[in-house]
């Protein structure tokens, strides 16, 4: 087995939720797409971020079928974990473009465009209810955002993520690229819970950016 460690980003409040990710700190270790590919379908996180350059902040982000341009909750995990490595930076750089990301207080934080997100659909539920009761994953095909208001004036959202690509991750815990695509179609910052417990922010700009941002703990290194 490659050496990789886990983080869980987007926990909420208490520790709660948290999507598991794996970090190829040294991507050289794997060279070449189709190892890479192999690798993130043989550890079956919903993605694993291979690091390129740290320095530079050139990542490569692969779900357990699929290599991603780009993906909110890789590089959030991501920018935290170089961060606690005393390895920080300012700029992430995935296939899509340049990422900025920075700290504030236990929140990291990464600014990216709900275009480089494709074939993510939301769909607006009537209530949180209703969002909950959904089957794992729902019928149909392609990657669902179901969502509903929880406070609507607040801008508090409750939502699901189903991939529904065929490979073994039947439901997301939590989701920064879709959580980047319903904000840049409501226009507004929205604070979001998915999964069991996650907890994910977001900053709307009028310029089409968005800010995703939450909490990432440590989970396990493993050789």
């Amino acid at each position: 087995m490659i050496d990789h460690e886990v983080v869980r980003v987007f926990t909420g409040p208490h520790g709660t939720g948290g999507n598991p990710l794996g970090i190829v700190g040294d991507g050289g270790a794997v060279p070449d797409g189709p190892a890479r590919q192999r690798l993130a379908a043989e550890l079956g996180f919903s993605e694993t971020v291979f690091v390129d350059d740290a320095s530079h902040g050139g990542v490569d982000i692969y779900t357990p079928s699929a290599r991603l341009p780009f993906a909110g909750h890789p590089l959030v995990g991501l920018a935290s974990w170089l961060r606690r490595q005393g390895r920080p930076v300012s700029v992430l750089r995935p296939p899509a473009g340049e990422v900025p990301t920075w700290q504030e207080g236990e929140t990291t934080w990464i600014r990216g465009r709900a275009e480089w997100a494709t074939g993510r659909r939301t769909e607006q539920y009537a209530t949180v209810a209703e969002v909950e009761a959904l089957p794992a994953p729902p019928p149909g095909e392609g990657w669902l955002y179901a969502w509903a208001w929880e406070d609507e004036a607040a801008g508090r959202v409750r939502a699901r993520g189903f991939p529904r690509r065929g490979d073994a991750i039947v439901e997301d815990e939590a989701t920064g690229a879709a959580a980047i695509v319903l904000t840049a179609r409501l226009g507004r910052s929205l604070t979001i819970r998915q999964g069991v417990g996650s907890r994910i922010l977001t900053r709307f700009h009028t310029d089409g950016t968005v800010d995703l941002g939450g909490r990432v703990e440590a989970v396990t290194t493993a050789r």
